[in-house]
């Protein structure tokens, strides 16, 4: 079995032990696959990328034709399929990343991932350490420690199994009509929202969203799961302001 797992990174948090690990895989003729853990749970395959790469593009394309180059904010940074995907986006201007755990930055400065040159060396891109849910909460700080109160075209967030599936630590009412209707505050006029789940979009919390945005969508991802011989699926939310 030697030479067919290795653990990359693996480090204490406050919600938990961080895992960075590669595996490879034989089936299809042989691959590598990078894995995160937090604790017991998987938080991310390189294997299945296609739900946070549409992410970017759908909540992307839910503004329409820039005017401008767009500044956009991703919550979660994970292996960067997300950030990744905001960065191939032609009308991109300015990327900001907000990453709760230092360790998972580390990863993308250290070269760990896949993609870990991209990212911290885009001119376009940086990458914050803190807590989305406690910045996304005043508008009046925002999520930019170097402009507190800037505004962005959109807010793409990937870091819960699902609006109701939590990770561990602080939510603050997020998922609640008060908690997006603050977050809001730190979007432009006719800016977007989009969010990544797990599971596919429940009218439940499209519900939610339509206390806040004027426009609400749920948009099922499907794509491949080369190991089981099946497809999946994850959803992805998106929410557009007033123009």
């Amino acid at each position: 079995m030697a030479g067919l797992f290795e653990e990359l990174a693996h480090e204490r948090t406050s919600i938990g032990e961080i895992v960075l690990q590669r595996r490879r895989m034989l089936e299809k003729g042989g691959f590598d696959v990078f894995e995160v853990k937090l604790g017991d749970e998987y938080l991310m395959s390189s294997l299945f990328t296609a739900g946070e790469i549409a992410l970017s593009n759908l909540g992307l394309e839910a503004l329409g034709t820039p005017s401008a180059p767009l500044d956009v904010v991703v919550g979660g940074l994970g292996l960067g399929y997300t950030a990744e995907a905001a960065l191939d986006y032609q009308s991109t201007g300015s990327l900001l990343v907000v990453e709760f755990l230092q360790p998972v930055i580390d990863w993308h400065v250290d070269g760990l991932v896949p993609m870990s040159s991209r990212i911290p060396d885009d001119p376009r891109c940086r990458i914050v350490q803190g807590d989305f849910f406690r910045m996304a909460q005043d508008p009046g700080i925002g999520f930019d420690p170097e402009e507190m109160g800037r505004r962005f075209d959109a807010i793409l967030l990937d870091v819960d199994h699902s609006p109701t599936r939590h990770l561990t630590g602080y939510r603050g009412g997020f998922y609640e009509p008060e908690g997006l209707l603050r977050m809001s505050g730190n979007l432009k006029s006719g800016g977007v929202f989009a969010l990544w789940s797990d599971d596919e979009p429940e009218e439940e919390f499209l519900k939610v969203m339509d206390q806040v945005f004027d426009e609400v969508c749920g948009e099922v991802v499907t794509f491949p799961n080369p190991l089981a011989d099946r497809m999946e699926t994850n959803g992805i939310y998106i929410g557009k302001l007033p123009g």
